[in-house]
């Protein structure tokens, strides 16, 4: 009964998500539409930054789930094949799911502070694409050639080594993935309209530029 209750919860929080936005979301709103007392949505999330924190890693896990069912399913010595597979999952759940994705990739809610629990699901879909790279690394298909500042030069200390990724390469593929999400968060959140014709073409050939930035073969 417990897990039916925070489930319908958490529902009724998304709907709200998509009428009133993360900063307009309210226990009180989600009680109501419910017919449950405020005092009793309280005995499941203790506060609004909780459930806002339960909608949060409840998107990134959706995210990166979509984008590691793609992943999986391309052969693993198709490393570009693999990138695109994840970068266009990506793009299809944001465009899927665009109230989710503007709560984890839109403006930052007033008051909110993301705890610790939502860092993991955040990265899945990074460590992904760090995955490929590194992938390509062992193989030696992929060459760490030193053309720009290390990751020592301008990425906190230690990253490199958490994503398992040479220093040379883990800037480049920190902008891929930076350009991965502003690609997609141009388009759902409507900054192309009237400048990309067709955005599916548009995204297949930014995704093999940032291919290209690794570089993958």
């Amino acid at each position: 009964m417990r897990a039916e209750l925070t489930r319908e919860i958490v529902e009724a929080a998304r709907r709200h998500l998509a009428t009133e936005g993360a900063a307009g979301l309210s226990l009180r709103a989600v009680a109501r539409e419910l017919g449950m007392a405020s005092s009793a949505v309280y005995r499941y999330f203790a506060s609004r930054d909780e459930l806002l924190t339960a909608l949060i890693v409840e998107a990134y896990d959706a995210l990166g789930a979509a984008a590691e069912r793609a992943e999986s399913a391309v052969a693993r010595a198709d490393l570009r094949g693999r990138w695109r597979a994840t970068c266009r999952a990506a793009r299809e759940w944001a465009l899927a799911h665009p109230h989710e994705y503007a709560l984890v990739y839109g403006s930052p809610v007033p008051g909110y502070a993301a705890p610790e629990a939502t860092v993991g699901p955040a990265s899945r879909v990074g460590v992904l694409l760090c995955r490929v790279v590194a992938d390509g690394v062992a193989a030696g298909t992929v060459q760490a050639r030193p053309d720009g500042p290390t990751a020592g030069a301008v990425l906190t200390p230690g990253v490199a080594e958490r994503l398992g990724l040479p220093e040379a390469l883990a800037p480049r593929v920190v902008t891929a993935w930076s350009g991965l999400y502003g690609a997609v968060s141009f388009e759902v959140f409507g900054q192309t309209h009237k400048v990309v014709a067709d955005h599916a073409a548009y995204f297949d050939a930014a995704v093999e530029r940032l291919a290209d930035l690794v570089p993958l073969p």
